[in-house]
């Protein structure tokens, strides 16, 4: 990282951590010149600075402009079909990151990315073992995944950043310390069959679940894949422990070669007890805690989209077992940490690491009660820099990457709860415009209503039947979860079930890539369900928000996702029939 050290460890990491948050200002400054310093021969740069001799940073202020990925990605297709990295970076781009946000945004990356990755990594251990102890005393079961990756036209990679991440020599050949001991071989998490790395991955934590003192996965969504993973699949986990050896079903060579240092023989005693455990009760109440009775918490994003799902890991956990949500990252750059790792899911707050790269703010307005609103600005954009942002106030986050990215709207809307020394704290709120999620996948009311209005004009319209209302939500009260869309429509009888199926398939075919390959490749989110509503159950829904919140008809407009229990009580209420997509939308990688 440019001649930094990277391997901070223990108390000299946490030592690291105090520089970093009482000197945010200085070093922000500081790593904004060495950016422009490493990009000052881009294309990109030199539109907006003509001269470099001399005070470049105000230059910089003055000059370039706040970007979104359509002014950026003109120089990305020109890199990907074979011109220089240096249209944009001074460093050569190794590949590209796919955002998890609509048609896969192609974020550069170059080299060392990833030692400002591991940077931070190491700095989360020594943060937890503040507050955890013992975690020398076992191992870690982690489920880390890959994701199918593609290249652009000249053959660079394209791929998640946790992919490239954990692909990568920092993680591959980690020092495997005391807290790098994973119960996962590597080769299992590198395993592009979604269900293989699943299986060997669950089948070597279970035969350590004496040694797990820490399990977790990235997003909370992941973790309950897997308990409804292991409902379905404990009996073969069993076979296998019992047999001592991998089942037919297993066939990737590299998932089957690593797997026998771990299924070295066979365990009888431990089959008897994932049995017991297993078949015992009608209820998996607490199941985690029985599978990994030495289990000190359990790690996953639990913010944004994925709070939806911490009563049911606390269920699964029966809440003894704390949740830590640990680091705050994007695609375009990783950004911060929790410095208070235990505290209640609804308080996570992350603070900013000033040396990740430079970051500004874009102030969101409130109204009299308190809200905020994420309209698009008529005037002017002003920003703030990272040390000048005020407690309680909202904002959009705005990134400057030593890859390329010059004040780059990442689309996240935080509010600032606090300071650590010089570095603020920051609650995320949410991803602006984005109204369902159920894994990586982020759809937005735009999206969400093109993908109706196509799906409806195509296939009820030319049968004299039109979709009068409609609102959403993502239910996650099964694994995995899925869109449901309330439509109110005319005319009676309702369309033949199979033209509403096919309604269904419509739709999904309409959205976005990133949703098209949770539901195809990754199977993390389930079939797309349309449920048809009485007539007059939409304006039950404007009398319930309008009597909620004191307002007239004339400031209504129909949420195109609710979360409110009442209201999808009133909608449940008046569903007269429902259907699901009869098969997976079209996807390729």
């Amino acid at each position: 990282m440019d001649g930094e050290k990277l391997e901070y460890k223990g108390e000299e990491a946490l030592k690291e951590l105090e520089r970093l948050t009482s000197n945010a200002g200085e070093i922000q400054e500081e790593i904004l010149k060495r950016i422009l310093e490493q990009n000052r021969d881009t294309e990109y740069l030199n539109k907006y600075i003509d001269d470099w001799s001399a005070k470049i940073v105000s230059k910089f202020k003055k000059n370039v402009p706040v970007i979104t990925y359509k002014e950026i990605r003109p120089y990305i297709v020109r890199i990907a079909n074979g011109e220089g990295s240096s249209l944009i970076t001074g460093h050569p781009i190794t590949e590209f990151s796919g955002t998890s946000e609509g048609e896969p945004k192609l974020m550069p990356s170059i080299a060392e990315d990833h030692d400002r990755r591991t940077f931070l990594y190491n700095l989360i251990t020594p943060l937890i073992n503040q507050y955890v102890m013992g975690l020398d005393e076992g191992k870690a079961m982690y489920l880390y995944f890959v994701k199918a990756e593609s290249s652009t036209p000249c053959g660079l990679p394209v791929r998640t950043v946790l992919t490239s991440y954990y692909r990568s020599r920092h993680f591959q050949h980690r020092p495997h310390d005391i807290f790098n001991d994973f119960t996962s071989p590597n080769a299992t998490i590198l395993c592009y069959d979604s269900n293989q790395s699943m299986y060997c991955q669950l089948l070597a934590g279970i035969l350590h679940r004496r040694k797990v003192i820490r399990l977790g996965a990235v997003f909370a969504s992941a973790l309950l894949r897997a308990i409804s993973f292991l409902e379905r699949h404990w009996r073969d986990f069993c076979l296998d422990i019992r047999a001592g050896k991998l089942g037919a079903a297993i066939d990737d060579p590299e998932c089957r070669y690593a797997m026998s240092d771990v299924l070295d023989r066979p365990y009888p005693d431990l089959a008897d007890e994932i049995e017991q455990i297993c078949c015992e009760t009608t209820s998996w109440k607490g199941i985690i805690c029985r599978l990994w009775p030495n289990a000190k918490f359990i790690e996953a994003v639990v913010t944004g989209s994925m709070s939806q799902y911490v009563p049911a890991l606390r269920y699964y956990s029966d809440e003894k077992v704390p949740l830590i949500c640990t680091m705050y990252a994007s695609s375009e750059c990783y950004l911060g940490v929790n410095l208070r790792p235990l505290c209640d899911h609804s308080e996570v707050c992350f603070t900013l690491l000033p040396n990740m790269g430079y970051f500004e703010f874009i102030a969101i307005p409130t109204g009299e009660n308190g809200m905020f609103s994420v309209e698009e600005e008529k005037d002017e954009i002003k920003l703030v820099e990272l040390v000048n942002v005020k407690l309680g106030c909202y904002y959009e986050l705005v990134v400057t990457t030593f890859s390329g990215l010059n004040r780059y709207r990442i689309g996240d809307v935080l509010q600032v709860t606090g300071f650590e020394k010089k570095a603020p704290s920051f609650r995320f709120i949410c991803r602006r415009n984005v109204v369902l999620s159920i894994d990586n996948d982020k759809t937005s009311e735009e999206d969400l209503h093109r993908s109706i209005t196509v799906a409806t004009k195509k296939l009820l319209e030319p049968r004299h039947t039109f979709l009068l209302e409609y609102t959403s939500y993502a239910d996650t009260s099964s694994v995995p979860g899925h869109y449901v869309i309330y439509w109110e429509i005319n005319g009676t009888p309702h369309p033949d079930a199979q033209l509403l199926k096919e309604c269904c398939i419509a739709v999904e075919e309409g959205l976005d890539y990133v949703y098209r390959r949770c539901r195809t490749n990754d199977k993390s989110v389930g079939p797309l369900e349309i449920r048809i509503v009485k007539k007059g159950t939409f304006e039950k829904l404007m009398d319930l928000f309008i009597a909620q919140a004191g307002a007239s008809i004339n400031q209504y407009k129909t949420p195109r996702c609710v979360k409110s229990q009442a209201a999808l009580n009133l909608l449940n209420a008046n569903v007269t029939a429902s259907y699901f997509s009869p098969r997976d939308p079209a996807w390729t990688a």
